[in-house]
Formats: C-alpha cells, structure tokens, sequence
C-alpha cells in the first residue's frame, strides 16, 4: 500500500483513497472478485461483524492478497466515495 500522505482522505487516518480505484464494496462482491483472482488490496473495518471478517480474512490469506483495516465502517465507506458504511472494500487489478 502507498505510504504517502497525498493519497490520504481527511479523517481517514491511513486508509488510502480509494475512490480513484477500480473497486468492489461489500462482503459478496469482494468475494467473488477474490475468487476471480481481480483483487489487488482488501481494506476490512475493524467494526463490522467478526464473522463476516473473519471468513473475508481467511479467504484473502488464502489467495495471497494484502489485508488493510480501517478503523470503522463509516470511515471505509467515506474512502471508497460512498454515503455509507462499508465492512469490506477491493481494489481491483
């Protein structure tokens, strides 16, 4: 993931934007997309429900693809450029 700050939306602490990211948003898109081998980075939010993380985790460990977190559904939502909280967030190859 880019370290530098430029690529940061305000209040989102490290989560990189992802709004110019060809991405999917939500447990079942990013999983089939995982499944497809399209992703390129998965950013999870530390609240969403453990059993949904938990499996979306196993299965990005299993196909070698980085995991980042994000501090709150809220704030992943904000840096994929939707009104909404988010659990799960990839960016696509």
């Amino acid at each position: 993931m880019d370290k530098n700050n430029d690529c940061r939306i305000p209040n989102c602490g490290n989560v990189p934007d992802m709004r110019k990211e060809n991405l999917v948003v939500g447990a079942k898109q990013l999983k089939k997309a995982v499944r497809d081998s399209r992703v390129k980075f998965v950013v999870l939010a530390k609240n969403a429900d453990p059993a949904i993380l938990d499996s979306l985790e196993a299965l990005c460990g299993e196909a070698g693809i980085p995991v980042h977190w994000a501090a709150s559904m809220s704030e992943l939502g904000r840096t994929c450029g939707i009104e909404v909280g988010a659990a799960a967030a990839a960016a696509l190859l």
